[in-house]
């Protein structure tokens, strides 16, 4: 017995060197960062930070941290950030804001995010490479404001970026749950005077295969490349209005996409309406646009449901037979 408990002290001895050596590493690394951003030329501090977790994982707090670019002029602060991971494998980080108002500036503009349970995860693979398996943004009620203005808010936000069983493709989807325009957006879309308060389905899911993985190489050479989109639903219900899109991309080495993507919108007539309230569509073209779009509804069955399909070929897109233009470039900078 008095040897048991030998083991076990001597155990306990180890793994609690090795927790405050590992935690004392990962705060190291964290607060350096810091430092370096300084030397670069930013503004990056914190009052204070605090260690906490022990025995089954490493605990890093910072209050108060703030960081600002001065050459891109964006800035953020909080009361505090919080990162954790489990103390056998910090590859496993999750990081957490604080429920209170963060700020979120771009030179002049300074917008306040608040949301409930926010927190980044991230996992990674062991080894040298540190290859990404999985990382995630989530969130409850969450809330984004500029001088007391709604922007945009929502019940749940969930977008996840997620290795699939080949290394270079990632699961990528989106979801938010009660998304609710703000009053600017309401005020552009003014024409549609009968649209809930918030959207009933807003999600994205999309599978993406990249040139190569995603790993430190990724931060320390190049971002990883798309060559292939498979974008299985990318759906938006507000009211009467849907949209629905579905398809698949090839991309080049020039980030040229080839390829199609089919697109459902019903209630297409009230979107045109919108469109042309904010601006996007001139008073001219919605005449030409009704009766083009009317006629391809019409080869549909329905004219209230508008299907058409997204050509992307040597460069350009068209909308069936129409030309849209130059198609864009998918490129990671």
């Amino acid at each position: 017995m008095r040897g048991l408990i030998r083991v076990i002290i001597f155990i306990a001895v180890i793994w609690s060197v090795y927790w405050f050596v590992a935690g004392f590493g990962l705060r190291n690394a964290i607060t350096t960062w810091f430092d370096k951003q300084q030397e670069q030329g930013w503004q990056a501090d914190f009052s204070d930070v605090e260690t906490a977790g022990y025995p089954l994982n490493h605990m890093t707090r910072l209050n108060n941290p703030a960081l600002a670019d001065p050459v891109n002029g964006t800035a953020w602060s909080a009361d505090w950030i919080e990162f954790q991971s489990p103390a056998i494998w910090p590859g496993r980080q999750v990081l957490r804001f604080a429920g209170t108002p963060q700020r979120l500036s771009y030179f002049d503009q300074t917008a306040t995010i608040q949301a409930a349970d926010l927190q980044a995860e991230l996992q990674l693979q062991p080894g040298v490479a540190l290859m990404l398996e999985k990382m995630a943004l989530t969130a409850g009620p969450w809330s984004i404001t500029d001088d007391s203005e709604a922007l945009a808010g929502g019940n749940t936000l969930a977008l996840v970026m997620e290795q699939t069983a080949t290394p270079e493709a990632y699961v990528i989807s989106a979801q938010a749950d009660g998304f609710t325009p703000g009053d600017d957006l309401r005020e552009l879309m003014r024409s549609a005077t009968t649209l809930p308060q918030a959207f009933e389905t807003l999600e994205l899911d999309l599978t993406a295969t990249f040139d190569k993985a995603w790993d430190r190489s990724a931060l320390e050479q190049s971002r990883p490349q798309p060559v292939k989109l498979d974008l299985r639903l990318a759906e938006m219900q507000w009211g009467a209005l849907r949209l629905f899109a579905t398809g698949e991309l090839d991309v080049d080495p020039q980030g040229i996409p080839i390829g199609e993507i089919s697109i459902r919108a019903e209630n297409w007539r009230d979107m045109i309406a919108m469109a042309n309230a904010a601006g996007a569509l001139p008073d001219q073209a919605v005449d030409p646009v009704t009766t083009t779009l009317n006629f391809l509804a019409g080869l549909g069955g329905n004219p209230n449901a508008l299907d058409v399909q997204l050509n992307f070929r040597d460069g350009f897109v068209a909308m069936g037979p129409i030309p849209l233009g130059p198609a864009p470039r998918l490129i990671l900078r």
